[in-house]
């Protein structure tokens, strides 16, 4: 007679769900997440995200590039500027609701060991004291 642990198997996805891990992704970062904000309330060029955001022109062409792969952005040509835009406004209600489950929550999820902002905040002092380290040799 096999004993078992009493736990019982992972349930599995009825469906896949890669592709909602891979839209999920292209979401958690930062950079991208505040551009997706700022797209919600119109059109906006490489320019006026990088004053929003105070990033370099080159950072932000790259996520944009990044969110134009992913299908959630589009650029409109204009002379030599190009106008980004949502491709879908139900990324405005994705967005949305994501903001009413944080508030719904209490910003648990700030909390999570994992991906949460204090494991961010302590990620982050690490590299500031090992760019220290190396910069005080």
């Amino acid at each position: 007679m096999a004993m078992t642990s009493g736990k019982r198997p992972a349930p599995r996805p009825t469906h896949d769900v890669a592709p909602a891990v891979a839209l999920f992704h292209g979401l958690s970062d930062p950079t991208r997440l505040a551009i997706l904000q700022r797209l919600t309330e119109g059109e906006a060029r490489v320019v006026d995200l990088t004053g929003l955001l105070g990033t370099a022109q080159s950072t932000v062409s790259a996520h944009l590039a990044c969110l134009r792969d992913c299908g959630l952005v589009v650029g409109r040509p204009e002379g030599r500027q190009v106008f980004y835009s949502l491709t879908r406004p139900e990324l405005m209600d994705l967005l949305a609701s994501a903001e009413t489950l944080l508030a719904a929550t209490g910003n648990a999820v700030a909390l999570c060991p994992n991906y949460g902002t204090a494991r961010a905040a302590a990620t982050s002092n690490k590299s500031e004291t090992s760019k220290a380290k190396v910069s005080n040799r």
